[in-house]
């Protein structure tokens, strides 16, 4: 299985790299994980439960982080075995690149799958996949607009009151409202 895709993200190239080598914030977003633990540098283990049509499984794995260029790219060379519900296993490309006053996050997956979860056929195997993807990304969006809200979204600490006094002036609802003739 192949899949790509890119994602606007509203943090800077920095943040987005902190975030992603972050196991906190993995687990956080990488749905039905469980756990994520450093096992040395630039490895982990991972425990992950899976759902592709009927078959599902909790699958043990590793992944190792490879051709790292922070903060621009790194390689995540992941296997993962679910028992009887077969093994997984391949690798992702991760680039960040600065884009505007956020980056954009760009990835290239090849992946395997063996076993009863390779008998359910690619169609449904390409689905979850993609999805799980989206799951990933909209979660890793509300993560980090948690930890780095928009300054643009907040009064100006320094002038309080400054978004309702421009709100009243654009109404006319102030008491700098012209005289009547």
């Amino acid at each position: 299985m192949d899949m790509q895709g890119s994602r606007a993200l509203s943090v800077t190239q920095q943040q987005a790299w902190e975030a992603l080598n972050d196991p906190e914030v993995l687990k956080i977003c990488i749905p039905g994980c469980d756990s994520i633990e450093s096992t040395g540098e630039n490895a982990y283990a991972l425990v992950n439960g899976i759902k592709v049509g009927p078959v599902s499984a909790k699958f043990k794995g590793n992944l190792q982080l490879t051709d790292i260029q922070a903060p621009d790219s790194y390689t995540i060379n992941f296997d993962g075995n679910g028992g009887a519900a077969g093994f997984g296993k391949g690798s992702a490309k991760v680039t960040l690149t600065p884009q505007g006053e956020g980056c954009e996050l760009a990835y290239t997956v090849n992946a395997q799958v063996g076993g009863k979860i390779a008998q359910v056929g690619q169609r449904l195997i390409d689905g979850v996949a993609k999805s799980m993807a989206e799951t990933f990304f909209k979660r890793f969006d509300e993560e980090m607009q948690r930890r780095f809200p928009s300054e643009n979204l907040t009064e100006d600490k320094d002038e309080p009151g400054k978004l309702k006094k421009m709100w009243s002036k654009l109404t006319g609802s102030g008491k700098d409202e012209p005289a009547a003739d």
